[in-house]
């Protein structure tokens, strides 16, 4: 009788062992894992909808890009055109020679400056002497390099009448700066 008696308290005792086992790592392990999915879920969830977003925002962000774009093209229109210093260089005194020589001047000699660090521009200056047979011509040469794209400034200008016997002739010195974008 003791055998079933000890069997007796045993047989519940294990039961109890059995459920609290069960409990244990059935139960409470699925809610773990059920948990642990429904904070994925919610993670993937606001993702989605942050993704949705700013897909919704795309039309809109195209055309800021496009703004953007259209105003760094006219800033670089301002600029001017060179990969490397020397070649700005060597399109600023062409440009400068062009207008020149259309006004009846003609360069005698031509200087690039040692350029300037402006930021991530770079200042690019020419010296130019320049002879000029007809004084009228020089404020028509100095209005069309300051008033042009690619901006040119006119940094300093040193007049001189060649002869004073004949004062119509000029030479001057003409210092010629522009931006330029190259790195």
């Amino acid at each position: 009788m003791r055998r079933n008696k000890t069997l007796f308290y045993a047989f519940p005792f294990m039961i109890i062992l059995l459920i609290f086992v069960a409990y244990e790592y059935g139960y409470r392990n699925i809610q773990e894992n059920i948990a642990t999915i429904k904070e994925q879920q919610d993670i993937k969830t606001k993702t989605l909808q942050k993704y949705i977003a700013l897909i919704a925002e795309k039309p809109e962000l195209e055309k800021r890009l496009i703004s953007v774009k259209e105003l760094r093209k006219e800033s670089d229109a301002k600029i001017i055109d060179g990969k490397t210093p020397s070649m700005a260089a060597a399109t600023l005194v062409d440009t400068a020679k062009s207008t020149i020589s259309a006004r009846g001047g003609r360069v005698m000699r031509e200087n690039v400056e040692k350029t300037e660090e402006l930021g991530k521009f770079k200042l690019i200056t020419v010296s130019l002497d320049v002879f000029m047979p007809e004084p009228s011509g020089l404020s028509e040469i100095i209005y069309n390099i300051e008033t042009r794209s690619p901006y040119l400034v006119i940094k300093e200008l040193d007049l001189r009448v060649q002869s004073f016997v004949a004062p119509r002739e000029l030479t001057y010195k003409l210092n010629v700066s522009a931006l330029n974008g190259a790195k």
